[in-house]
């Protein structure tokens, strides 16, 4: 007998408390061990429309919904027994008519009256009746999206202010194509399968009821239910992963588009080729490598080949690794070793008008990242994502400082880390081993000019062996640099993914408002933020500025306390600040909530019970259900420190897109809910965010 869980049951076990987690675990393994158990009290639904759906006691109260069958057994939903049993009697499980997949459907007549939320709500004043939005789209086209036929009427009447809500109440691949019309693009060609195959085969059934064959598969499948997305691939993200290559290729998209899935999918499915590949999974910081492990973990973790097949690092941890196995381990020089040597060089030189701080910019952004050693060298560099310009003569004398602080650090028998990367570049060049036959690189943006040459070195120039995923519109840490000059080719093989199921509608639309609607790197490789779709809908993002952090902290702490009766636990909440020097705040906001707050540090990401605190930098990577984004204010970002640091206006523009990206990425770590918050004088940054909101419903809602 097949045991399958429906991501339906995986979202609603989430909404219990630990306790009735737990004994729903314990009921779903003694169901798979032994369906027809006499100690599981299975009662059939008579008044469900679908005959096959029956409910299992869970303790006093808590109630599993099974569709029952002689040849399998769903897990389908979870809640207290009322609200369980009116789950199951508005739903029944069918395979579409012409796509062929296992759906479970809600029974259009149990649905009185569709409401429009109040978030969405039409404004006060008149307006114009909104045309449909599907009334000339082909009926067999519906069917063929996956729309069941009974809901067919609703969807030819749909309209923007009605749009998300009738998709809440249609299948995944439904909503998804309706939304992607509505926009105007083009809904992927769907998947038909053969009337006699079976339904749960076909790839829409396959990515929300997931089959475990053995204890240790469901126990993960349980253990994780936030993390669902990663065992439910979306269909249209499994071409690119599958996708065979000539060169490096890259995946992009916005925030929440499934980018790391993604490349954690790509690693496995390299893994599992004819022959193994040995895969590097990798990022460009230990923080980030340790999340995508634990990630990594979770989706092929019982397979101990495959897992053996794929190591995840940092990127500077495998530089580092390589160095030590040949030259003992590298004695790395700081940033406080080079500010004192550019010192002591800057003194002893010449006079000249160069302030410390650009000495040390220009050494690590262009002398040292691209491991320049002659004069020739620094003569003849392009210094791209530096903006003041120099002429030879101060060149020449900028030089004097540089070769001198060379010269100290290796009388100090000091390396940088480009230093390493250098070395253990030429190693590779050198050699016919490779220690990886793959690269597959996360958060590929923020990838410096040392690692990405080390990368092509790794890679060599066999197919498949470099693959990136990244959004440019999330760069915060890496000024730009050209790919191509270090023979790094992925125009012709990029694709950009538009589907977004971690962020809400709402949250991402707005944040968006913060970039520009397309971003080109250095080699004028595009990526069109237009057309990306939510796939769900939910609040508008509150913004609101106080007079002081007092009244600031309590509001907050409300607005958290609503969030906790509202059944959202404290580590499924963030509270998100631009720097170190804000972390007060954030705290004093938590303890108004009555929460404990933790502060992640880049060593940890969070506990349970606890409410995580962190700022804007190490925010990348994690996701919320709740975050409030605090101490927007004027000069805490855009940051002032950093623009009172800037000797060239010419350089004031890349600060102010860096800053604007850290809003974005701390915004976009929000699921269903966003706070931002400031302090009058507020960010020059909200301005942008205000443009929608809550009150100011544009009437082109779908852009």
């Amino acid at each position: 007998m097949e045991f399958r869980i429906a991501d339906t049951f995986t979202a609603s076990l989430a909404r219990l408390t630990a306790d009735e987690q737990k004994a729903v675990k314990t009921t779903a393994f003694d169901l798979q061990l032994n369906p027809a158990s006499p100690g599981i009290q299975l009662h059939r639904l008579g008044a469900a429309r679908d005959k096959n759906f029956w409910s299992a006691r869970v303790g006093r109260d808590v109630r599993l919904i099974v569709h029952r069958t002689d040849a399998s057994v769903l897990l389908c939903y979870v809640s207290h027994h009322d609200a369980a049993y009116r789950w199951a009697e508005r739903r029944k499980l069918e395979r579409h008519p012409t796509t062929g997949a296992a759906q479970i459907v809600e029974i259009r007549e149990t649905v009185r009256e569709i409401e429009i939320p109040a978030y969405v709500a039409a404004e006060p004043e008149a307006k114009p009746a909104l045309a449909p939005l599907f009334s000339d789209t082909p009926e067999d086209d519906l069917l063929g999206y996956g729309v069941p036929p009974e809901w067919l009427n609703d969807v030819r009447a749909d309209t923007e202010d009605t749009l998300f809500d009738i998709a809440d109440h249609l299948p995944a691949e439904a909503a998804e194509a309706l939304l992607e019309l509505a926009t105007g693009g083009t809904p992927r060609v769907p998947v038909v399968v053969a009337a006699d195959a079976d339904p749960f085969s076909h790839p829409d059934a396959q990515r929300r009821f997931r089959l475990t064959t053995n204890v240790e598969e469901l126990e993960r499948a349980l253990e994780y239910p936030w993390e669902k997305w990663l065992v439910f691939l979306h269909p249209a993200q499994w071409s690119v992963v599958e996708r065979e290559h000539g060169g490096p290729a890259r995946v992009s998209g916005s925030a929440g588009t499934g980018k790391t899935v993604v490349a954690l999918h790509r690693a496995d499915h390299l893994a599992r080729s004819d022959p193994p590949a040995r895969v590097l999974l990798t990022t460009f910081s230990d923080t980030l490598a340790s999340l995508l492990e634990r990630k990594l973990d979770l989706l092929v973790g019982g397979e101990p080949e495959v897992r053996g097949q794929i190591t995840v690092r940092a990127i500077d941890r495998v530089a580092l690794e390589l160095y030590a196995s040949a030259l003992g381990q590298a004695v790395l020089a700081s940033d406080a070793d080079i500010a004192s040597l550019i010192g002591a060089a800057s003194k002893a030189a010449k006079e000249h008008r160069f302030a410390d701080h650009f000495l040390e910019a220009e050494w690590h952004e262009v002398v040292d990242a691209w491991q320049l050693s002659t004069w020739e060298d620094y003569r003849d560099v392009a210094r791209l994502g530096r903006r003041t310009r120099i002429g030879e003569k101060q060149r020449e004398l900028l030089w004097s400082i540089f070769e001198r602080v060379r010269a100290d650090l290796k009388n100090r028998e000091l390396i940088t880390l480009p230093g390493v990367f250098a070395w253990a570049t030429e190693h590779l060049l050198a050699s016919d081993v490779r220690p990886f036959d793959a690269a597959v690189v996360d958060e590929a943006q923020d990838i410096g000019g040392p690692q990405l040459r080390f990368l092509a070195a790794l890679a060599g120039d066999r197919p498949n062996s470099l693959f990136f995923a990244g959004d440019l519109g999330q760069r915060i840490f890496q000024t730009p640099f050209s790919w191509r000059s270090l023979g790094v080719h992925v125009r012709g093989r990029s694709h950009t993914l538009r589907l977004n199921y971690r962020t809400s509608h709402q949250i991402r639309r707005q944040a968006d408002l913060l970039l520009p609607p397309e971003l080109s790197d250095v080699d004028g490789n595009s990526e069109q933020r237009r057309g990306t779709v939510s796939a769900f809908n939910g609040p508008f993002p509150m913004i609101t500025t106080f007079a002081s952090h007092a009244e600031e902290s309590r509001f907050v702490g409300a607005w958290l306390r609503d969030r906790l009766s509202d059944g959202v636990p404290p580590d499924g909440m963030g509270i998100i600040v631009r720097s170190k020097l804000e972390m007060d705040r954030a705290l004093a906001a938590a303890e108004e909530a009555n929460l404990q707050g933790t502060v992640l540090d880049g060593a940890n990401d969070g506990e349970s019970g606890s409410i995580s605190i962190c700022t804007m930098h190490l925010a990348k990577g994690l996701e919320f259900r709740n975050v409030a984004v605090l101490a927007c204010d004027d000069e805490v970002i855009p940051s002032q420190p950093r623009i009172e640091a800037i000797t060239d206006e010419a350089d004031l523009e890349d600060v102010y897109n860096t800053e604007r990206h850290l809003l974005y990425v701390a915004c976009t770590r929000a699921r269903d809910q966003l706070l931002v918050t400031g302090v009058q004088p507020t960010s020059e940054f909200l301005d942008d965010l205000q443009a929608l909101q809550t009150g100011a419903h544009p009437s082109s809602g779908l852009s």
